[in-house]
């Protein structure tokens, strides 16, 4: 039963398990360096940039507004550039303003742990205080400890994470204290930390400036949490003066999220029983900020920064214009109105000089301007609030996608033929970016990008190019090993590069041409069954091939038991007439050995040769065409070889051929008129090599010679008397006795005046 093939010639089961593999093979590297730390970093800092750039800017929540600490704002009130030179009463204004603007939460993101002056100090700490709504930025510092370990008794080191908060007048009128740990430039910022793991869980400026923002709904988030766990009940501040007269808001902040952390589905009954309260006719004061205040302590504990877009994008207000603000007075054009909103005071530039506070982003720009720390504290804060974030794929799902996509891509690729492939693959590759795109705007989820469009498709399609061609090349020299059977090597060549000038490959050459033809094979063909004939005359046809190919000949056509072999050349070449009489004796030889061996079953073979020019290429018509030599060189060969069997000889060759030949032994059988030919030919028996040819043959040609000019002269009785001689030399001699058959035939009835000694062949 024969296997289905492809169009492309490939088996269909060979060509499924290549598409299987190529698809395997590209699934599992996108699996592997989905699993390696460079794969995931390379997918953070180009394909979240990727999706935060085809998104674009969005606005930011409005009840978030950042009081800009920049250098115009130095030299308009005159103070130094660094904001922590500045003085505090400065500070103190400020946070005046914002308490009688009405702001929710002030977050300061300027370190204040060296003291300064004592009364501007008090003064900054009595606004402080005053406005009740202050969250100071605390630093944070790293020290290594040495220890032993009594087990091993090996030397250690202890890495201790040390708060360093505001001067202790500052610390104690704040509301809260917080570290913003950020990474040193230049590493990319994509994530920030909500509650401080390696510093005992603290909580982060942006999550205790919400929770100031939100105590406005404290009282009810108790209730829903001592609603879902009455075992709660009384544990907490019920309300914000309570808080106020506990102190240590961070504490609580803590202790509410060890609760979630201790229950992961408690956040999920919250959210449940808020919607069920406020289904019925249970009213809250502002239900999304509960529910963000919710999400809040459910979060993990470094999600990714959801960016709006370049620096500016958040509400900005530079600080000397914040302290020109008269009391009772609207805002003016341009101002943005504090009251409920959530204010971020630090250093903040619009312009590359002087930034000092800068962080490498998604939407860092070009000219270098990178966003701020407090911008992005107030992003952090933003992302808390309108509940939006972004985050990656679940880790299964991430994998199983990168695998399947994979294994999609890199079987179309090779399924399909070529250019439909690449096309189909192209289409996916931007519906997948397209898909990714929408689910990163619609819903935050962050679909990975660079390994299935940068690294799997380029790969896979490199891959299966590859592929391709290592089958096309398979293939070419299958059938460039098929062709060798039937063509030179050099014709593969040249239709391997183009098929399209079949047609017109054609050259005119100098050519040898040796024509063989077997006797008896139509009696061998009628004893034999063909299986037996074919396999019989597959031996024949390599013995005769063998000699040809040898001597760098080619094998032009095989017809019957007739072979045509051909050297070709631009030019007469003794060199090649050489090789073509070699082979010509190499053919004889190897014959009567295989003659020898084949039992009962002989093919004696008669050799032609000719030479001159001839046209070859390819012949024929529509849809077949042979590579065959065209000319009367050709034919020649063919009549010359038929002459072996009238003059009993099994080698001839032109008089074209044997001149200037060196190396052989020969003698001329004389001029022949071929059937079918309007000129003479001078023919001449090849005999052999010098080494291989006896005395009394030599005498024989000296005898044949002189009989043959007798017989030219017409003396038909001293050409009969000399033919004799040369037969008595040799045994037999084919030649003498054809012209004595000859000479009898002219002395009954004479050739006529004019007559040159050609013999007349009037049959093949």
């Amino acid at each position: 039963m024969l296997e289905q093939q492809t169009p492309e010639g490939f088996p269909i089961m060979s060509r499924f398990l290549k598409t299987m593999i190529l698809g395997v093979l590209t699934g599992l590297l996108g699996v592997t360096l989905s699993l390696l730390p460079p794969g995931a970093n390379l997918e953070e800092n180009v394909g979240l940039d990727l999706l935060f750039k085809l998104r674009g800017v969005r606005k930011a929540p409005s009840e978030v507004v950042i009081v800009s600490m920049d250098k115009a704002s130095a030299d308009q009130l005159q103070v130094p550039a660094d904001p922590r030179k500045w003085p505090r009463s400065l500070h103190a204004r400020l946070t005046d303003i914002l308490a009688r603007e009405g702001a929710s939460a002030v977050a300061f993101d300027v370190f204040f742990d060296e003291a300064r002056s004592a009364v501007e100090d008090g003064f900054f700490a009595k606004s402080i205080q005053k406005a009740g709504n202050v969250v100071l930025c605390e630093g944070l510092e790293m020290d290594k400890v040495s220890f032993q370990d009594r087990e091993k008794g090996t030397p250690g080191e202890l890495t201790i994470v040390k708060l360093m908060p505001p001067t202790p007048s500052l610390a104690r009128s704040a509301v809260a204290l917080a570290p913003f740990p950020l990474p040193k430039v230049p590493v990319k910022v994509s994530q920030y930390w909500t509650f401080k793991t390696g510093a005992g869980d603290t909580p982060t400026l942006p999550v205790v400036a919400f929770q100031v923002y939100a105590l406005e709904v404290y009282a009810e988030f108790i209730g829903l949490m001592e609603k879902v766990a009455p075992s709660l009940t009384g544990k907490f501040p019920s309300d914000r003066e309570e808080i106020a007269k506990r102190g240590e808001l961070e504490k609580l902040i803590q202790d509410i999220r060890e609760i979630f952390g201790s229950d992961i589905n408690f956040g999920e009954k919250m959210l449940q029983e808020l919607q069920k309260q406020a289904s019925s006719s249970q009213r809250f004061k502002k239900p999304l900020l509960l529910k963000s205040l919710i999400k809040m302590y459910q979060s993990v504990n470094s999600p990714f920064l959801n960016f709006y877009g370049p620096p500016g994008t958040i509400p900005a207000i530079p600080y000397d214009q914040v302290l020109r603000m008269k009391e009772k007075v609207p805002p003016a054009p341009g101002l943005v109105d504090f009251r409920g909103k959530a204010v971020f005071i630090g250093l903040s530039e619009r312009v590359r000089p002087g930034q000092k506070d800068g962080f490498y982003t998604a939407f860092s720009q070009s000219s270098g301007l990178d966003i701020s720390g407090v911008e992005i504290a107030a992003t952090a804060f933003s992302n808390l609030l309108a509940d939006k974030p972004i985050g990656p794929l679940g880790s299964i799902p991430h994998l199983l996608l990168v695998f399947f996509w994979g294994m999609m891509i890199g079987t179309t690729l090779l399924l399909l033929p070529a250019l439909l492939a690449a096309g189909t693959t192209i289409v996916l590759s931007i519906f997948y970016l397209f898909f990714a795109s929408y689910q990163f705007n619609a819903a935050g989820t962050w679909y990975p990008i660079l390994l299935p469009l940068l690294i799997q498709f380029p790969l896979a399609f490199f891959g299966s190019v590859l592929w391709r061609y290592t089958d096309s090349n398979k293939e070419r020299q299958n059938i460039r090993k098929a062709f060798g059977y039937y063509l030179p090597n050099g014709v593969i060549d040249q239709l391997s590069r183009n098929i399209a000038h079949i047609k017109t490959s054609r050259q005119l050459v100098y050519g040898i041409c040796l024509s063989t033809d077997a006797e008896h094979y139509t009696s061998l063909s009628e004893a034999m069954n063909p299986k037996e004939l074919g396999d019989f005359m597959n031996r024949y046809y390599e013995t005769v091939f063998r000699p040809i190919k040898e001597r760098h000949g080619i094998v032009a056509n095989v017809i019957g038991d007739s072979v045509l072999a051909l050297w070709v050349a631009s030019h007469p070449d003794t060199l090649l007439k050489n090789e073509a009489c070699h082979a010509a004796l190499d053919i004889a030889k190897a014959l009567l050995q295989f003659n020898q061996s084949s039992g009962p079953f002989q093919l004696p073979t008669r050799i032609g040769l000719h030479s001159g020019h001839i046209l070859l290429g390819h012949m024929g018509a529509m849809d077949h065409y042979e590579y065959r030599p065209v000319g009367d060189i050709v034919n020649t060969a063919t009549r010359i070889e038929g002459l072996n069997k009238y003059l009993g000889t099994w080698a001839l060759a032109s008089e074209e051929v044997i001149h200037q030949l060196d190396g052989f032994v020969t003698r001329e059988v004389g001029t022949f008129l071929l059937a079918g030919k309007s000129k003479p030919l001078g023919i001449y028996g090849l005999l052999g090599r010098p080494e291989d040819v006896t005395e009394s043959q030599r005498r024989a040609c000296l005898i044949f010679a002189e009989a043959l000019a007798a017989f030219r002269k017409q003396s038909w009785n001293e050409a009969i008397e000399k033919f004799r001689q040369s037969i008595g030399c040799l045994g037999e001699d084919g030649p003498s006795q054809f012209y004595i058959k000859v000479c009898d035939q002219y002395k009954e009835n004479p050739p006529g005046e004019g007559w040159n000694g050609v013999v007349l062949m009037d049959q093949k």
